[in-house]
């Protein structure tokens, strides 16, 4: 894989020296939320717990890799922890800090909440504290009290924005779920991730044609009549990732789902003379959003590279091309270990920062096409 060995140089020499040093706010202890585009930290922006339980988690897996040699961010888990759990004596996470410190936002999120799950599983790979076990129970069982809901899942957040339910969230809990799992090796993590899975064949994912809608009302009907959904390529990759997940570590799925998500994505998602993929299109393969961002790619490299290990012809080559078109188009050289995070549909720059988020994609992208191809490359 051509790609691998400059992606993982940049990664260990750029980005995480980068995001670890001027990324974090060593006064306050958490990382910035983001960098402007001459890597300056932005000091002003309220501090997300989702964007703290990411950095945590990045951060974590490139230690255990022996990426990263952790310095003052090591503690930053046991820092949010302090300042966001209960903060404001209720159970659960709050959303958000001031720079001060002083809560932002009380409001309880569930996709926030899924990261800090998975920030712990991490972080106790890391570290091995059994007290992290222990907070992630607690976390699920406040969970299921703050974000009861009918036909199964979970309300987006309390209180509630709008009546919208969404994939999103729990496609992340999923991902928490399995990775604590893989932490700890207990069954219940397993059991709920497997509750999450049948949500998804049941609901979100299509039959035929590896759809998979974005929106839903209350009782898990899509917002829109058949064929006019919102259907985002960049979260079919991630699912039929997930889906490969779930199966290397003891599930079952149909594997022609994964297959089919990943067909649909490609056919209808990547421009196979940029290399790009757009950000949303419908059931119909219509497109309803021709901006591009980075994450989609990172999630593509993430499947492709499952589909290779799994024996499908051209993944590895797939996996490549989609690697060098986010290293080259979103985080190239000259922004040090930085990023250009979305472009407009003539491929003009949609930000004037540098959002910390991003890393938990790319560097997560990278070290799955590590794991699958790493043996074939070497620096």
């Amino acid at each position: 894989m051509k790609t691998l060995v400059s992606a993982r140089r940049w990664a260990i020499e750029r980005a995480l020296p980068l995001w670890s040093t001027t990324g974090f706010d060593g006064r306050l202890g958490l990382f910035h939320e983001r960098l402007d585009l001459e890597r300056r930290p932005l000091a002003a922006c309220p501090r997300r717990v989702m964007v703290q339980a990411r950095q945590i988690a990045s951060f974590a897996r490139a230690s255990l890799l022996g990426w990263h040699r952790a310095g003052a961010e090591a503690d930053a888990l046991e820092t949010v922890i302090r300042l966001y759990h209960q903060r404001d004596g209720a159970p659960g996470w709050i959303f958000s800090l001031n720079p001060d410190g002083s809560p932002a936002s009380t409001v309880r999120d569930l996709y926030a909440h899924a990261f800090i799950l998975y920030a712990i599983a991490w972080g106790y790979r890391a570290a091995g504290s059994p007290h992290l076990i222990a907070l992630a129970d607690e976390t699920l069982a406040d969970m299921d009290r703050i974000f009861a809901a009918p036909h199964g899942g979970f309300r987006d957040a309390v209180p509630a924005a709008d009546d919208i339910r969404r994939q999103n969230p729990h496609m992340h809990l999923l991902e928490a779920l399995l990775a604590l799992h893989e932490a700890t090796g207990a069954e219940r993590y397993m059991a709920r991730a497997e509750h999450l899975i049948a949500l998804a064949t049941d609901r979100f994912i299509a039959a035929d044609g590896g759809a998979l809608i974005e929106d839903f009302g209350h009782d898990w009907q899509p917002l829109e009549a058949s064929g006019d959904n919102r259907v985002e390529p960049g979260h079919l990759f991630e699912w039929a990732w997930l889906l490969g997940e779930y199966e290397r570590l003891g599930g079952t799925v149909d594997s022609g789902m994964r297959d089919r998500l990943i067909a649909f994505a490609t056919r209808t998602g990547l421009d196979p003379a940029t290399g790009r993929i757009v950000d949303a299109v419908n059931e119909r393969g219509t497109i309803l959003a021709a901006s591009t961002r980075s994450w989609p790619h990172a999630e593509a490299v993430k499947a492709f590279a499952a589909a290779a290990l799994g024996g499908a012809a051209d993944a590895e080559r797939s996996a490549d091309r989609v690697l060098g078109t986010l290293m080259q188009t979103f985080a190239p050289d000259v922004l040090e270990g930085g990023w250009i995070d979305r472009f407009d549909a003539s491929g003009e720059p949609m930000v004037d920062h540098m959002p910390a988020s991003t890393l938990y994609h790319i560097s997560g992208a990278i070290i799955e096409a590590d794991r699958a191809f790493g043996s074939k490359s070497s620096d």
